[in-house]
């Protein structure tokens, strides 16, 4: 295999890996603690609501935007890295 063929599976796995962890962390906020863990979520307030509805309602929907953004922030650096950025 050549070096470039192995550069660009290396590119591959970087790029999956960093989007399967984003994926793990909006599933365990979005449905871990939006909706599996509410009851044990429920006792925590925070303005003027429990943390379970806040994460239902509230936080799921930040968290996924904060995603968008180190998911970009993160794949520019990988793409430095592998030589493959935009110009």
């Amino acid at each position: 295999m050549s070096g470039e063929q192995e550069s660009g599976r290396a590119y591959w796995r970087a790029n999956l890996r960093l989007v399967r962890n984003c994926l793990i962390v909006w599933a365990l906020v979005s449905f871990g603690f939006g909706i599996v863990l509410r009851p044990l979520l429920s006792g925590i307030p925070v303005g003027g609501t429990d943390l379970g509805f806040w994460f239902a309602q509230q936080g799921s929907i930040l968290v996924f935007l904060i995603l968008i953004f180190y998911y970009a922030y993160r794949m520019n650096a990988i793409d430095r890295k592998f030589g493959v950025e935009e110009r």
